[in-house]
């Protein structure tokens, strides 16, 4: 066998690892459980616009990664991809994010030949202009859609209200306008520049078998010229570009989002897992379930059970959302603030961030009861340069002192911004 075993021993959790003759990267997680899961993914998302291959300059339209997700599963011999995947059992689909683009499946039996098809299914791509001219219809009527979806219309409200020129501010799937300029040419150009083999991962996790993954990869995958692809994004300047944004669509309660602009994004790997273990804390501690501040708002009936709070970063973009129902949004909002200028003035409690902190290291070690959440998450780590292996004993290196301290230099007045979504009938303040 010819993978490198890794491991952390202190968990009692482990992987395989080997580059692929193609450079592929490929990863094996055993895990004997009944589903097995499978991801296929290649770097490279809707915020990827604007790049060079071999020094000449393209930009493609919005909604380019996502419509290319849609188009993968057409074959040139005429057979539907989900059709062969029935054949095995395999359940399969995909999705595409900001910064990637991940085919998957779950299998609980025939997971080789689940395996085949999906290397084979996204090494062919076949697109024509008839496909193509079919497939934004059908684009166009998922965008519409979500033009109608209040949580979507919600985040990515905020998301406007927070970025200025990041294209993470664009809805993934483009507008009606962008995706009817895409072409069969544009979706060559772009499939060949980012899903070569070299900026790609399959990462499998399940009961299954180094030398029978790797038997499968030989078979299917070819070895192809590895383009020298640059991605360029626009300078994003610091503080949110507007702070109120606002719809009216039907929902039976108003909806707010509100935003924090996170201004110094550190690159990728330890450092940007350390800083979003900060941020999860923190955010925990002002505004989690067990929170002063989500009981007393909860209690005078000013939120509901849907309140939340998460921190999203990457490489290109960080930051907090805290968002939820309530029929006084402009007051939450200014609840909010009040309350982090209160943690900011008076300092946090070593014994509320301790039990946090204990608490978030026993989640990172449930992550490992299912195949499906190992995956995702051992996924995400690769494309940001992180071993998924490291996280548990990364929370451990978190310091009281250390997330104190990004508290008070960060939550800047004008990172603030509240996204809303109002009932049709009811006006907004």
């Amino acid at each position: 066998m010819n993978f490198e075993l890794r491991e952390n021993k202190a968990i009692k959790e482990k992987y395989y690892y080997k580059k692929h003759s193609n450079g592929l990267d490929i990863y094996v997680i055993p895990k004997k459980m009944s589903t097995s899961y499978a991801l296929f993914a290649t770097k490279f998302g809707s915020i990827d616009s604007v790049f060079s291959v071999n020094g000449k300059t393209v930009r493609v339209p919005d909604g380019t990664a996502h419509f290319l997700e849609h188009k993968m599963f057409e074959n040139e011999d005429g057979t539907d991809t989900f059709a062969r995947y029935a054949k095995t059992g395999a359940s399969a689909n995909a999705y595409t994010t900001f910064e990637r683009t991940c085919y998957l499946f779950s299998a609980t039996d025939n997971v080789y030949e689940s395996l085949e098809i999906l290397l084979d299914f996204v090494t062919h791509p076949y697109y024509t202009k008839e496909t193509v001219n079919k497939e934004q219809g059908i684009i166009g009527q998922e965008i519409r859609m979500y033009d109608d979806n209040p949580s979507w219309q919600l985040y990515f409200g905020m998301l406007t209200g927070l970025y200025t020129n990041n294209p993470v501010r664009i809805d993934t799937a483009g507008t009606t306008e962008t995706i009817a300029e895409i072409t069969p040419e544009i979706l060559y150009d772009t499939y060949k520049a980012f899903y070569n083999p070299s900026n790609m991962a399959l990462c499998i996790c399940g009961d299954v078998e180094c030398d029978k993954v790797e038997e499968v990869c030989d078979k299917v995958l070819q070895k192809t010229e590895i383009p020298e692809v640059k991605r360029f994004y626009p300078e994003e300047p610091r503080g949110r570009y507007k702070e109120f944004v606002s719809k009216r669509l039907e929902v039976a309660l108003p909806m707010f989002a509100v935003g924090i602009k996170d201004n110094d994004v550190p690159k990728s790997g330890e450092e940007l897992a350390i800083k979003q273990i900060k941020y999860e804390l923190l955010l925990e501690m002002m505004f989690g379930k067990s929170s002063k501040f989500f009981n007393k708002c909860y209690n005078e009936g000013i939120i509901d059970s849907s309140f939340s709070c998460e921190y999203e970063a990457s490489e290109f973009f960080a930051h907090c959302g805290i968002s939820g129902a309530s029929n006084e949004p402009e007051k939450v909002y200014a609840l909010i603030k009040a309350e982090i200028a209160e943690y900011k003035k008076n300092g946090l409690d070593r014994n509320v961030f301790e039990r946090l902190k204990r608490a978030k290291y026993a989640d990172s070690l449930r992550v490992f009861n299912s195949t499906e959440d190992i995956a995702n998450d051992f996924l995400v780590c690769v494309f940001s340069d992180f071993d998924m292996l490291k996280y548990p004993e990364t929370i451990e290196k978190v310091t009281f002192e250390e997330t104190e301290e990004l508290l008070k230099n960060e939550f800047d007045e004008n990172d603030f911004v509240l996204s809303t979504v109002y009932p049709m009938e009811n006006k907004a303040d």
